[in-house]
Parts: C-alpha cells; sequence; structure tokens
C-alpha cells in the first residue's frame, strides 16, 4: 500500500493525471460537439423529408381536391414509417392519419415544431415530432410530420460512446499513468542510491545512464561531468596540500635551523645581521609562494570582475620584453619581440603581466642556456581570438609531461636542481581560464612554445557578492614571479 502511495505521489503519475484530465475534457468537448452536429444534421434532414411530402401532398390536393388527398394520405398510413400524417374537418373530427388527434397549441402555418403526439391505438402522447399545420379550403386542416423516435436512439447511441470512450480512456489512461510512474520512479531509484553511495565517501560511484538520452540522462549525465569535476578538485586539494608539505618543509626547516645556528654560533652583531638576512630572504621566497597560491586560487575561482577593464595585448607583450632584456642580457640572450595592431579584449592587465612575466622568466631560465639564444615573445590575431606566444630553443617538455606540468607545485626531474616552487605554469593557466580561454604547451622543434590564447571579448568573471575582492598582482616586478617547469 506505501509503494502504490508513493506511486502516486511521482511527478511523473501527477503529469500523467493532469494529461489526462485535460484529454478527458477534451475528447468530451469534441464527441459533444459532434453529437449536436449530427442532432442539427439530423433535424435538416427531417425539415427536407417533411417539405418533400408536402410538396407531393399539394400536388395531390391540386389535381384531385380533397378526395384524392385523403386517398393518397390512406396509402401512405398503412405503410410502417416515421412519416405522419393528419386530416381533420374545421370542428376538430378525425378524417384521415395515423395521429390520434392534433396536438394542443399547434400553431398554423408553415412554421416548422417540434411537439408532442399521440399514435392512433395508444393511450398516451409520449412522442415527439417535427410537425406542419396548414389550413386547407372548406375549414379541413393537413397536419404534416415525421417522428423523432431515431433522433432519440441517436442521441443515446452518441451519449453511450461518450461515456464508453470517457471509461476507457481513463482505464487506459491511468494504466500509462502507473507505467510510466513504476519506470521514472525506478530510474530516479537508481540515480538516488548512486548519490547516496556517493554522499557515503565513493566518489568514483557515477550515477547510471540508460542509454535514453532523454531529460533524465541528460541531467545526470551533468551531474557526472559535476561529480568529475569534483573528483579532479579534491585530487587536486590532496596533491597541493601533499605538495605543501613536501615542498614548504625544506625552506621552514631551513629557516628554521639557520634562526638555531645564529643562537648558537654568532658572536657579532654582523653575524646576527646576516642570519637574520638569509632568514629575511627565505621568509620571502615563502612568502611568494603563499602569493602565488593565493592568486590561482583568486584566478580560479573568478575573484577579479571589479578589475576587468581593456587591454591591450601588444603592449603588456611589449612591456615585458622590455622589462626583461636587461635580465636576458645578463644570461648572453635576447628577446625577440613580434606583436600586431588591434588586439584589445577585456581582461585584467595586472593578471595577464604576471602570467607573462613567469613565462618569460622560464623561457630565459631553462631555454637560454646557451650564449646568443632567443626568446621569442609574440601576440597576434588568432581567428576571433587573441594569442600570446612565449618560445625558447631550449630542451623543452616531453609530451607526456605537458599536461602535468601545469598542475601546482610540480617540477620535472631537470627543474628540482634549480630554485622555484613549481607554480608558475598553474598561474598562467588559470589566468588564461579566468579569461575564457586556454594554455597551450607546444613543441617549437627544437625548444618550448607556450601560447596563451584568450578570446576577444571577455565577459566580466563573477564572483559572490559576499567575497572581498583584491587586486591578484600589482606589479611586474623581476624576481617576484614564482618560477617553475
Amino acid at each position: 500500500m506505501k509503494a502504490l502511495v508513493r506511486l502516486f505521489r511521482t511527478t511523473a503519475f501527477k503529469l500523467s493525471l493532469a494529461y489526462l484530465v485535460l484529454f478527458g475534457i477534451g475528447a468530451a468537448l469534441v464527441l459533444t460537439r459532434v453529437q449536436i452536429n449530427v442532432e442539427d444534421l439530423f433535424d435538416e434532414q427531417t425539415a427536407q423529408t417533411i417539405d418533400a411530402d408536402i410538396r407531393g401532398l399539394a400536388e395531390q390536393y391540386s389535381e384531385g381536391g380533397i378526395r384524392q388527398l385523403v386517398e393518397v394520405i390512406e396509402r401512405r398510413v398503412r405503410t410502417p414509417g416515421a412519416s405522419l400524417y393528419l386530416v381533420t374537418t374545421f370542428s376538430g373530427e378525425l378524417v384521415v392519419g395515423n395521429i390520434a388527434e392534433l396536438p394542443p397549441d399547434l400553431p398554423d402555418g408553415s412554421e416548422l415544431v417540434e411537439a408532442r403526439y399521440q399514435r392512433r391505438g395508444e393511450a398516451t402522447a409520449h412522442h415527439r415530432a417535427m410537425m406542419r399545420l396548414f389550413q386547407l379550403p372548406g375549414g379541413f386542416r393537413l397536419l404534416v410530420g415525421h417522428d423523432l423516435q431515431d433522433r432519440k436512439l441517436l442521441r443515446g447511441i452518441l451519449r453511450r460512446a461518450l461515456v464508453a470512450s470517457l471509461f476507457w480512456l481513463i482505464a487506459i489512461g491511468t494504466l500509462g499513468g502507473i507505467i510510466v510512474a513504476r519506470r521514472i520512479l525506478a530510474r530516479l531509484d537508481k540515480l538516488s542510491a548512486s548519490a547516496r553511495r556517493i554522499m557515503s565517501g565513493d566518489l568514483d560511484q557515477r550515477l547510471p545512464l540508460m542509454g535514453a538520452d532523454d531529460e533524465l540522462d541528460r541531467l545526470a549525465g551533468n551531474l557526472n561531468a559535476m561529480l568529475e569535476r569534483i573528483e579532479q578538485l579534491m585530487a587536486g586539494l590532496r596533491e597541493v596540500s601533499d605538495n605543501i608539505a613536501h615542498d614548504l618543509k625544506t625552506p621552514l626547516t631551513r629557516l628554521r635551523n639557520r634562526a638555531d645556528a645564529a643562537l648558537r654560533s654568532a658572536s657579532t652583531t654582523e653575524h646576527y645581521r646576516d642570519a637574520l638576512n638569509d632568514m629575511i630572504e627565505e621568509s620571502d621566497g615563502l612568502i611568494r609562494i603563499f602569493d602565488a597560491l593565493l592568486m590561482i586560487a583568486r584566478a580560479e575561482a573568478g575573484y577579479c570582475s571589479d578589475f576587468m577593464g581593456e587591454v591591450d595585448a601588444a603592449r603588456v607583450a611589449a612591456d615585458i620584453a622590455e622589462m626583461y632584456e636587461p635580465v636576458a642580457e645578463e644570461h648572453g640572450a635576447r628577446i625577440e619581440l613580434a606583436t600586431a595592431e588591434g588586439l584589445t579584449f577585456r581582461g585584467n592587465r595586472e593578471l595577464l603581466g604576471q602570467a607573462l612575466v613567469n613565462l618569460v622568466d622560464n623561457a630565459l631560465k631553462y631555454g637560454a642556456n646557451e650564449p646568443g639564444a632567443v626568446v621569442r615573445v609574440a601576440a597576434r590575431r588568432a581567428g576571433d581570438g587573441i594569442e600570446i606566444e612565449i618560445s625558447d630553443r631550449g630542451p623543452g617538455i616531453a609530451t607526456k609531461d605537458r599536461d602535468r606540468v601545469i598542475g601546482r607545485f610540480v617540477r620535472l626531474e631537470n627543474a628540482r636542481s634549480r630554485p622555484g616552487s613549481g607554480l608558475g605554469l598553474s598561474l598562467a593557466a588559470a589566468v588564461a581560464r579566468l579569461h575564457g580561454g586556454a594554455l597551450r604547451i607546444e613543441d617549437n622543434e627544437p625548444g618550448l612554445r607556450v601560447v596563451v590564447a584568450l578570446p576577444a571579448t571577455c565577459a566580466d568573471a563573477t564572483r559572490p557578492p559576499s567575497a572581498p575582492v583584491a587586486p591578484l598582482a600589482t606589479g611586474f616586478a623581476a624576481g617576484t614571479s614564482p618560477r617553475a617547469r
């Protein structure tokens, strides 16, 4: 009983019931209209039959007078049928006909009316007919009519058809609603069971798909995509936590050891000053790591809608190239700039600049180790969007590592001997996603090409109204950006 009540409470059954009611009302209106039209057609045919009888009797009367008229009517009343005839004298006495008497209050003239009548030999007047009454010369009266029993039978047939149709409609509709509701309820039970397993901690579980490509399958598919994203974020959170614990343990331990060594061995003010300078430098490195993490988190959350404006990508690329020219000269390399005109889009200039700082710094650090090396900075139009490219001729990154290297704190083996935190590419990728674009890592044959692909028009990012917003990057100063790769 509970299962049946639960079934009746489902939205599918309620929708089926509502559709059934609406369809039943529509069917009743249609059948009622059909009945009215059929009765109107029957009445029209009855009137035509009566008119034809009247014309025939008028011809007989004009040829042979009342005697021939009476003879014709006598022959007609002997034949069973729905036609009605009556001829009376001026005093109302019956001359010939199959009606016992004239119906009361029947008007004279050519008007066709519906009236109750009594057949000859019957005790009561319970029949109805369409009639016309005429006044003939000599005071005689002629009544011509047609019984409506056939219309009554037809009306009964139509009413029974209406009742039967509604009955079967209700029965089939209710059965169909139950079947549909049970089918949908079974699918929802499967979805609910999977959702309970997911809530209990089984994040590998996914909502089942039936392959029907209906609204439930589309909903389950979207929820599965959301679960995939949540699982990725959870995995990323665990990985970041592990990396923070691993990568920050070394500088914190080094910071603690330097403080301990200063307390134990420093004997002069100069020794204490050197120890404090080393500790400040180590602390600045830690602060830069946390600032980079904060920037990545805010960029991925979209907390920059108040800082969106018109940005000239070519100008930003030129500023970064100009700023890094002295750094390139120190490496024995040079910066090559190639930009186009009209590369304006809506975005955050500081964030884009910070991302390019990281990419150029990586290119100089890993791709400009030989004298005369060139790091290319290019900004160009690409279809409906804009691309900013940083390329070098260094060893590059293996294809299998290109997706992984974008993650936070990911550093490849050949980069562990160099200073850095493994956050530069992660920040650049987050900035590209914030602007509705993407970060591509490609082979430069030889070397590496990193492309920041941006749409020409970037909509403002949204943020919760209660979340405070602060600039994510305030400048492009060399040496303040996290280094990765």
